[in-house]
């Protein structure tokens, strides 16, 4: 897939975005050198690769859901102005 001036031009109406021709060309090479980073990703073989879901085994330490330390609503309107 090659990513044209045409498709440059529909983005930047989509995000609502306002660039010089200058911009337009690095965008267009920009994303043409990304998308070509992406093929070559495509080329490798990963037929007999696991699909990696979670890089490490451990399971996640969550600390127990506790009220501490609570604010009272007139120390909080103090810090308002």
């Amino acid at each position: 897939m090659q990513i044209d001036r045409h498709l440059i031009l529909r983005l930047e109406n989509l995000a609502r975005l306002q660039l010089s021709e200058e911009e337009r060309d690095l965008m267009l090479h920009d994303l043409n050198e990304i998308l070509e980073m992406v093929e070559k990703l495509n080329e490798l073989d990963t037929e007999n690769v696991e699909p990696l879901i979670y890089l490490s085994n451990q399971s996640q330490q969550l600390r127990s859901d506790e009220v501490k330390g609570q604010v009272t609503t007139e120390e909080a309107l103090k810090n308002a102005p």
